[in-house]
Order: structure tokens, then sequence, then C-alpha cells
């Protein structure tokens, strides 16, 4: 019990802080893209904190396999390169209890990545769908962020507010310049309207269900650009009709839909969307069947000496799982095959490098 609780303390460790690094690295790179689309008025920036946390279970689910993967390797590559396994070795720790200790400490994380897998992520991806899904119903006014000229329909109009009071439920921009031109003209010979405005807001007709951006106390500017006959008129207020947002239908897919419908379901995609989240446990144990014979290092060779070739192992394990489920989801291998022949490939992977070739004794 000792031994197992210095090798679970040393390969926890370690593997904390390789989940610590990825999630931070994957979670900056998330949000940026998020951030970019609320920069460019597609989305609101009042959902990037929860669109991050509902992926959170995500990237933990493609994180802790790998983390877990390098907290084994570099835990017992140190051990090794210190002559600690030496030392547990010669106390009568063989290869075999080793493994069967970090077994153990694998299966911890399997029973995480069993949770996530097949019932957290699913939702947070369910609710990520919603939230994007929610944006539809969003005016121009609601997408509008203070400082920055933005682009609607198409290129057509170009919006601006110096600043924005309100919340959601009656937002005001204040100093607003909308510009705009006919979709049917070329550019350079349409009209060009421009209007200047101390502030708008949104309104919907009771009647009709149009959304109009109610503009008071301003001016409009009408003309073709390179000209001077422009048309100069001051206004109390000015409806101006916003272009009716594209209806996202609500497509459930394969990724958010409940594991237990995923069961009853006989399609290819639902199929293979199941033997990847089972595959996803899997992963876990057959991880560290290969990481314990591939952790024996040299101690003048070092701890790192064996990540390289471990990563690119790690990938080409993770890429075939891939291949399997875009083949599975296909049509092209049936479901009895799906991604079970791969998790085989590396379980007898892993006992070669474990004990040897059968017929061959291996040299210790």
């Amino acid at each position: 019990m000792i031994i197992f609780r210095y090798l679970g303390r040393q390969i926890f460790q370690v593997m904390a802080a390789v989940t610590v690094i990825l999630l931070v690295v994957a979670m900056i790179s998330r949000f940026l893209g998020y951030l970019s689309q609320a920069v460019a008025g597609e989305i609101t920036s009042d959902i990037l904190a929860l669109l991050m946390l509902y992926r959170l279970p995500e990237f933990l689910l493609v994180i802790l396999p790998f983390a877990l993967f390098l907290g084994i390797l570099l835990a017992y590559g140190r051990m090794y390169a210190d002559n600690e396994m030496t030392v547990l070795s010669a106390c009568g720790l063989s290869q075999r209890r080793l493994l069967a200790l970090t077994l153990m400490c694998s299966a911890v994380v399997a029973i995480v990545v069993g949770l996530l897998s097949l019932q957290i992520a699913p939702w947070g991806l369910t609710r990520t769908e919603q939230l994007m899904n929610s944006q539809d119903e969003l005016t121009e006014i609601d997408l509008i962020v203070a400082g920055q000229f933005q682009e609607f329909d198409d290129g057509l109009r170009t919006t601006y507010a110096e600043t924005i009071t309100g919340g959601t439920a009656g937002r005001q921009l204040n100093k607003t310049f909308v510009a705009w031109r006919r979709a049917d003209s070329a550019e350079g010979e349409s009209p060009l309207r421009i209007i200047v405005a101390d502030t708008a807001r949104p309104v919907i007709d009771e009647d009709s269900g149009r959304r109009f951006m109610l503009l008071e106390n301003g001016y409009l500017y009408d003309g073709v650009p390179g000209q001077a006959g422009y048309l100069v008129s001051r206004f109390e207020q000015q409806a101006l009709l916003m272009p009716e947002q594209t209806r996202i239908e609500e497509v459930v897919r394969e990724k958010s839909m409940p594991t237990t419908q995923l069961w009853n379901s006989p399609e290819p995609e639902s199929q293979a969307e199941l033997q990847w989240r089972i595959s996803a446990i899997l992963l876990i144990p057959v991880l560290g069947l290969i990481a314990v014979p591939l952790s024996r290092v040299d101690p003048r060779q070092g701890r790192f000496s064996k990540l390289v070739p471990a990563t690119l192992l790690y990938a080409v394990y993770y890429v075939s799982l891939q291949m399997g489920m875009n083949l599975l989801g296909e049509g092209a291998i049936p479901a009895t095959v799906g991604l079970w022949w791969v998790h085989i490939l590396f379980i007898a992977f892993g006992l070669v490098l474990l004990f040897g070739l059968p017929g061959r004794r291996r040299r210790t």
C-alpha cells in the first residue's frame, strides 16, 4: 500500500501539471476563436464565459488520457534514471506488480473519463449548441460592440456606436453611425445612405413581427459617392428595417446525443459515436499497459529520452481511433469490428513491450 501511494503520488503530480498546461493552451486558443466571433458581431460577448464552461469537459476528455500517459512515462522515467526502480525491483517489485499498481492508478482516471465521456461532455455540447443557436434571435443592436465599426447584412451595412447603455432587455446605442447601400447595384454606383443619430434602440412591430432600429435625433445623408448632390435631412425619429436573421435549424448531432439514445440507435453514425465514447475509457488502461515498459530507461539516457517516440505512438493510436470512427460512421466496416481492432492491436503491442515476443526470452 505504501508503494501504491508513492507511485500514485508521482504519477498524479506529473499528470496534474501536464493537464493544467495543456488545458490552459486549449482554453486560450478556443477563447480567442470565440472572441474573434464576438468582435465580428457574430455572437455576443455575454455568452463567452458560458461557452468556455460548457466546452471544458470536452477539452478534459481529450487531455486527460494523454496527460496520464505522459505522467506515467515521466514519473517512472525519473525513477529509473535515479535508480529508484532498481531498488524497488531488488525489494521484490516485479514488472507484473508494477503494471497492476499502475492500472489501479489508471482506474481512477478511467472513472473520471467515463463520467466525462458518457454524460458530462455530451451535456456540455448540447448546451453549447443551444447557446449558439440562440444567437439567431438577437438583433443587430445586440451584437454591436462599442467603439468598433462592424459590418452586417453581408457587408452592405456598417454600424458604429460610441457607447452602449442598458442591459439585454433595453440596450441603447449612443452616438450612432449607420451606413448602407443597395445589394442590387455595383459598389460606387449605388446610392449610399448614412445616418448619424444621438441614440438607437431596437423595436419590434407588433403586427408583422419585423424588427427595426429606431434612431433618434439625427441626420440622414443620401447620395452617390463621388458626386456632390447629397440630400441632407434632419429627423427626430427614423426607423431602419433590419434584415431577417438566418434561422438555424436545430439538428441533434450524435456528439451531443445522450449515451442511452446512442445505445438504442442502429444508425452507423450513432454506433460510431457510442464506440468512440467507450474507447475514451478503454484508452486509459491500454495506455497504462504501454507506458509501463516504455518508461524503462537507462540512467545515462535521462527521463525524457522516450518522450518523443511515446508522443508519436499516442498520436498514431488516437488517429487510428478517429479513422476507425470515420469508417464505422460511413458504414464501411461493421459495428462488430468498429474501433475494437485498434485497441486489440495496441494491447498486443503493449504485451510485446512488457513480455517480449512469444518464444523469445526477454533479457534482464
